[in-house]
């Protein structure tokens, strides 16, 4: 705790923090403990996704619908903590502990759940109500613990509220302590059918903020460790709900021990941020390239099968659909010539690209205008490109390119763009004055 105690000392003399370096602490904290308390609990989106919805609401790639509202609605539950407890003369009540439930499962829900003997059974998850039905969980030696029972749960919730405001009005414990006895009671508890880990977690931050500390993060890397320090105490305490509701911090040493790393390493990055010095962290490198090149990511690389794919299934079919938009006007043009034939390509092995050349021409007052435009199938490690160009044998003026993998291929839409490209470009050819 002496550590603590001199981080948190330097930490206020800090204060307050340069705007800018406030902004990008706030920002990094949210990001970092919505996408790790969510995936402690299961959520699927990536941090560039979670990066991406929770600073500009946008939803990129494929997502699981249930896993972006949860993601939103957990950040509304990370404001709903942080209004609450800049109000110091507001107590902790039960009732915010339920609105802050209902906030983060937004509406009631039915879980259906397959027995052993293959029938189905159902059942409907309250939001904001403590549990109907008995909740537990299987251990890592396969045995069942028990929660509170639902008859239990009012009665402990009362008891863990009001503990915990007579707890800071007494201040005989350090934030750390209180805030992880908090936790560890409520997860003996756990009041409600669903959700009662990101809870718990939320109103770790809860008590954190309301004494002035850093918010903390717990890694979703670090989900064992974070269970085991948590089962250590199970192991002190016993298996009795009504009694785990009760420890004392004499008994939950290893979780507090825990928690209080987390807490140091907060105060680290929140003293670097006061201090205007860089908060990224060592696996950052790696969020910022899933980020910036999220869709270039697992992505199969080229093998003769999807070579063969693309050619005969994208590429051979795209030139087919070339010719049978543009062929009643080509008789328009003095010559249409396709090369090495119609809708036929030629490969190059200098560059990896199968070409199909349109050579268009028309006359003019003078003489006549030629223009060559290239259909260019472009053959890379993890992806194949679709190019269409005009040329003039040496160099490329894009008037389409768009990059796929190996598994995708053109959509009617794209067919549709391709061909239109093609098509308002001949079209400004063969109406312009242009003499050349």
């Amino acid at each position: 705790m002496a550590h603590i105690d001199q981080l948190y000392n330097e930490w206020l003399a800090l204060q307050p923090l340069k705007p800018e370096d406030k902004n990008r602490l706030d920002r990094k904290f949210m990001l970092e403990f919505n996408y790790n308390s969510n995936h402690i609990e299961g959520n699927t989106l990536t941090y560039g996704q979670t990066e991406l919805l929770l600073l500009f609401g946008k939803v990129v790639d494929e997502a699981n619908m249930k896993d972006l509202e949860e993601m939103k609605a957990h950040n509304v539950c990370l404001r709903m903590i942080q209004e609450e407890a800049d109000d110091k003369s507001h107590p902790l009540t039960e009732t915010f502990i339920r609105q802050l439930h209902h906030t983060l499962l937004r509406e009631d829900y039915t879980l259906y759940r397959q027995l052993p003997d293959g029938t189905t059974t159902s059942y409907v998850i309250h939001a904001g109500v403590y549990k109907t039905r008995p909740n537990s969980v299987i251990t890592v030696t396969g045995e069942r613990f028990e929660y509170a029972s639902p008859e239990e749960t009012p009665a402990l919730m009362n008891d863990l509220v009001n503990w915990y405001n007579e707890a800071e009005q007494n201040n005989n414990m350090s934030p750390i302590e209180l805030a992880s006895v908090f936790h560890y009671r409520y997860i003996r508890i756990h009041p409600f059918e669903d959700g009662n880990g990101s809870i718990s977690r939320l109103l770790v931050n809860y008590i954190l903020t309301r004494h002035g500390y850093p918010m903390l993060v717990v890694k979703s890397k670090d989900k064992s460790n974070y269970l085991t320090a948590l089962n250590r105490c199970d192991v002190v305490v016993g298996s009795t709900p009504s009694v785990g509701a009760h420890a004392e911090v004499k008994q939950l040493e290893p979780f507090i021990g825990y928690m209080s790393k987390c807490l140091e390493r907060a105060l680290i990055i929140s003293i670097k941020a006061a201090h205007g010095e860089s908060i990224d962290e060592a696996d950052d490198w790696r969020k910022s390239l899933k980020l910036k090149y999220r869709d270039k990511l697992n992505k199969p690389a080229l093998t003769d099968e999807f070579l063969d794919n693309v050619l005969n299934k994208v590429y051979q079919p795209l030139l087919n659909r070339i010719d049978s938009e543009l062929s009643e006007f080509y008789s328009i043009f003095s010559s249409f010539i396709w090369e090495p034939g119609v809708a036929e390509f030629v490969f190059d092995t200098s560059n990896n690209t199968y070409t199909s050349r349109m050579t268009v021409t028309k006359p003019t007052a003078v003489t006549t205008a030629t223009r060559i435009i290239v259909v260019r199938l472009i053959i890379q490690q993890f992806v194949y490109k679709i190019d269409i160009s005009l040329t003039n044998g040496y160099y490329y003026d894009s008037l389409y390119n768009k990059e796929f993998s190996y598994l995708e291929s053109l959509s009617k839409q794209d067919e549709a763009d391709i061909i239109n490209v093609i098509g308002r470009f001949l079209t400004t050819f063969i109406e312009s004055n242009n003499p050349v």
